[in-house]
């Protein structure tokens, strides 16, 4: 048996070519050893690597010039939500340019997109579809409230009173602008759609699809990471969801909300938004598991008890 040694820097942990190996002076023993998988021809990748998208994905694009990442795999690098069922590990999403044959290769479907200046972009030295372009690919093959979820999350922006600013991968006008200088694109006509849905300001897709369950219920609009004020004017606490006119407001309590500096923080929430009069309703995974109804029924009930008539 041909002893195994080290990769070397340039190779170590992360997916690589065979030919990149040979380039170096990897003898082609080494990359047929039982510590390296062979998801592809002339592809290698270290069994125990924790490597990201983009490592995983590099190797591809430099077998197949001209390419580049697309769709759910251009989403996972630029760090859009996606439904669980976009498993990044089963399948890669590489495309070229309308005109050229579209990449074939174990793993990877194949893609020919018409592309615009700006729709590809360089990612520390691997091609894949622009933000907005991703976006809109995605149109094609996500549910309309996935994709709002990821549009949330493009949009983003906010500057409150605590924490870092957030500024936004896309600010809502630009991927406006964009959507209507886009014609005859598979999935436009569903990404105009979703556009009309997105809100800035949401941080996370639970509190997208909250939204969107009480907006389809038909209940009372609710304004996105709101600020309620306490009698001097100065903001009391902040708010994922609120509806000033019946001082009701909707807090999605995800996994960080456990640990006792959050908890803590929730609890003095709470206190505020009694005092001041303000009706809670607090969701979790648990709530939106028994799904549009009850979390709607939750919503509804809060509502009426600040005066909705219904």
């Amino acid at each position: 048996m041909t002893k195994r040694f080290a990769l070397p820097d340039p190779l170590d942990g992360r997916s690589f070519t065979t030919k990149a190996a040979e380039a170096i002076g990897v003898p082609r023993s080494r990359t047929r050893a039982s510590d390296l998988s062979l998801p592809s021809r002339g592809i290698r990748v270290p069994r125990r690597s924790t490597q990201g998208m983009l490592d995983r994905c590099r190797p591809y694009t430099e077998l197949a010039p001209g390419s580049f990442l697309s769709h759910t795999t251009a989403a996972i690098i630029h760090g859009m939500p996606l439904p669980q069922w976009c498993n990044p590990e089963s399948v890669l999403h590489l495309s070229r340019t309308a005109g050229s044959p579209a990449p074939r290769r174990r793993g990877v479907i194949g893609h020919r997109l018409a592309l615009q200046p700006g729709d590809v972009v360089d990612h520390h030295g691997v091609a894949l579809t622009s933000p907005a372009r991703t976006w809109v690919d995605l149109a094609g093959l996500l549910k309309l409230e996935d994709l709002i979820c990821a549009g949330d999350y493009l949009v983003c922006s906010h500057q409150r009173s605590f924490g870092e600013v957030k500024r936004a991968i896309i600010p809502l006008a630009d991927l406006g602008h964009f959507l209507d200088h886009r014609r005859g694109l598979q999935g436009i006509r569903a990404a105009r759609d979703a556009f009309s849905r997105l809100r800035v300001g949401v941080d996370s897709p639970p509190e997208t699809l909250v939204r969107l369950m009480v907006e389809d219920a038909g209940l009372p609009r609710f304004d996105v990471d709101w600020p309620v004020f306490d009698p001097t004017g100065g903001i009391a606490f902040w708010t994922d969801l609120a509806n000033e006119k019946y001082r009701t407001c909707i807090e999605y309590d995800g996994a960080h909300h456990l640990t006792p500096e959050q908890q803590s923080a929730d609890a003095r929430r709470d206190a505020w938004a009694a005092e001041l009069g303000w009706a809670q309703v607090r969701l979790n995974k648990l709530d939106l598991r028994q799904g549009s109804a009850w979390v709607t029924a939750k919503t509804a009930s809060a509502l009426r008890r600040q005066g909705w008539s219904g």
